[in-house]
């Protein structure tokens, strides 16, 4: 059977995806499917006879969210005849430019891309868009500039922020850095692709930016225009000028990072501690304020977060959540997520790192659901009954919630002397069962006796690291931003 492809972008209705239109001759094909690492569709296969065709629409829905374009990266195109045997595809398509994506068909393979123009998506492109945004400064607008990891989703304090810059201050226009326009943005937001001319000119002209990781690419602080760094997380686990081992051009790196800043949030008193020795922020504001991606804690019943993940009212959700780790790009796989399910009886929430989104690849199993592709994690956490994490900063928000929390620690030493290292002793102080099996932990989840075994290590752990996390941090914090007057109201 011979297989043609083409990309469909231009259809009657201005709104409708460009589309893979494959057609062919012969038997009906039994299915048609894109398959990638965060996202599959299937095809509408028409035809009867001796022809057919399959449109495969360039969007998908996650999460119960809108249809938003393909997730960049390369995508499996299966064809299964009458029988469920493969069928090749051998088709080229060039690459394709349209107002959502950036595709090309080879070897079975489809590749998508940000929408950017070519001539602007090189070294030589992107030198002179960052040459001209060095020295041509435009005025500023009444604007705030949102990333968060790195525009892998919209997400964590910086959303928090703009939901509450949003309802008190609607005339502020709000940028949003993403990778691609997967990335659904909030309600009322512009996106701007990064490394895109209008992602160069958002971040040049906003008055302030508000992001909660290193500022990438080149940067120049406009007169008049301030950084706001969120941070994504109270520290464990050493960072920056207190990472392990001796690299002068890292610590440059710190040092240079942190100067970029103008103002920085911790969540509370011991995080401001850390960060500002860690990035040498010693004589400029930190507002110890609790983190506002916190506030939905206090304040969600989670029915619609259970909703769209398709998880009934009545089941136990076990939130699985490690960090990332400097040896591997995936996240680990210390944890048999299906066997726990079956063993506990409880869906398992499978919550990659950020740093894990573009690399890895959906978990699966009975039971299981991976989120890490999830806009955002707090609403996860209001619905998890439980949290199994390692070394990730994430502990210190769930505590908030007061719901009991396990730590899975199978490689600590490893971690601990070698990898990070910690700025204290966890199993001195966890405010819950520390483990290193996987029947460990399946017993410390069953066991009845875990919260009150560790009720007063929960309290003095909440009362050291939760003091702030009182639901009304983003109201505090955007106070603060309009009383300074980083941006205006109207």
């Amino acid at each position: 059977m011979t297989i043609t492809a083409q990309i469909d972008a231009t259809t009657e209705d201005a709104d409708a995806p460009p589309a893979l239109v494959l057609s062919g001759t012969g038997a009906r094909p039994r299915g048609v499917r894109l398959i990638g690492r965060r996202a599959s569709i299937t095809g509408r296969v028409t035809g009867r006879g001796t022809t057919w065709t399959a449109r495969l629409a360039l969007q998908a829905s996650r999460f119960g969210g809108p249809e938003l374009p393909l997730p960049s990266g390369d995508y499996v195109v299966e064809v299964e005849d009458a029988a469920g045997e493969r069928i090749p595809v051998e088709a080229t398509i060039a690459e394709v430019m349209t107002a959502t994506v950036r595709v090309a068909l080879s070897g079975g393979r489809l590749t998508v891309r940000p929408p950017i123009d070519p001539a602007f998506d090189s070294g030589e492109g992107q030198d002179a868009l960052e040459r001209r945004y060095a020295t041509r400064p435009q005025g500023l607008e009444n604007a705030v500039f949102f990333e968060s990891f790195y525009g892998r989703n919209a997400s964590c304090n910086p959303r928090a922020i703009d939901r509450e810059l949003a309802r008190v201050a609607p005339g502020v226009t709000r940028y949003w850095s993403v990778v691609d326009l997967s990335v659904q943005v909030p309600d009322g937001a512009v996106p701007v692709i990064e490394g895109s001319p209008q992602w160069w000119r958002a971040r040049g002209a906003a008055r302030l930016l508000v992001v909660n990781d290193w500022l990438r690419r080149r940067y120049e602080n406009r007169a008049g225009q301030v950084v706001l760094q969120t941070w994504h997380g109270t520290p464990l686990k050493r960072l920056a000028l207190h990472r392990p081992g001796f690299d002068p051009r890292r610590m440059l790196a710190v040092v240079r990072e942190g100067r970029r800043w103008n103002v920085l949030l911790a969540q509370n008193v011991y995080g401001e501690r850390i960060l500002r020795k860690a990035y040498a922020f010693l004589r400029r504001p930190v507002w110890v304020e609790g983190y506002p991606r916190n506030d939905v804690l206090l304040g969600s019943d989670g029915s619609a977060t259970r909703a769209a993940l398709g998880i009934d009212a009545a089941e136990r959700v076990i939130l699985y959540a490690p960090t990332w780790r400097d040896d591997r790009d995936e996240m680990v796989d210390f944890l048999d997520a299906e066997r726990l399910a079956a063993d506990t009886g409880a869906v398992i929430l499978v919550r990659g790192h950020s740093r894990t989104i573009l690399p890895g690849s959906d978990a699966a199993g009975a039971r299981v659901i991976d989120v890490t592709a999830y806009p955002d994690i707090s609403d996860l956490l209001v619905i998890a009954d439980a949290l199994v994490t390692d070394y990730s900063s994430v502990m210190f928000d769930f505590t908030a919630t007061g719901k009991p929390i396990f730590f899975f620690t199978p490689d600590l030493e490893h971690y601990r002397k070698q990898l990070r290292g910690f700025y204290f002793d966890l199993a001195a102080h966890a405010p819950g069962p520390m483990v290193s099996t996987q029947e460990e932990l399946t017993a410390a989840l069953a066991s009845t006796d875990v919260p009150g075994e560790y009720a007063d290590r929960y309290a003095r752990w909440r009362q050291r690291f939760n003091a702030r996390d009182d639901g009304h941090a983003a109201e505090r914090v955007v106070a603060r931003i309009l009383d300074q007057g980083f941006v205006d109201r109207e």
